[in-house]
């Protein structure tokens, strides 16, 4: 991988981390007792009313199920962005080879290369 696409994917990283931060900083608040990337969904109060508080659970529960995508995603990019400074990212976390640049072009997040992902994965 050249220096050029690896400066490419580093901002791509930045750029999708920024975005995921932002967007989880709407429906969800840092848990201050666990690491720096751990969230917690808002429970928004709309009211007192049975409807509002229906309302409250469905909003609650579908933040809550988005978060921890979004909290996963972001774990992924902070590794992926600490392996560039360690200077090993593009390595399979398995066999040690050199992941294919396209796909982390495609999925920069990817600490595996295709056939160790197959191999664990059982793909075909």
């Amino acid at each position: 991988m050249t220096k050029k696409q690896l400066q490419a994917i580093k901002e791509k990283l930045e750029v999708e981390k920024a975005r995921i931060e932002a967007e989880l900083a709407v429906m969800a608040h840092r848990n201050p007792q666990t690491s720096e990337s751990d969230f917690e969904a808002d429970y928004k109060d709309v009211g007192d009313d049975d409807d509002d508080n229906a309302s409250e659970v469905a909003q609650y529960t579908s933040d809550l199920s988005v978060s921890s995508e979004l909290e996963k995603t972001l774990r992924d990019i902070e590794k992926a962005l600490a392996s560039m400074k360690k200077g090993d990212y593009g390595l399979c976390k398995y066999c040690g080879d050199s992941i294919d640049p396209k796909r982390l072009e495609i999925r920069p997040t990817s600490s595996s290369c295709i056939a160790c992902k197959k191999t664990f994965t059982k793909e075909a």
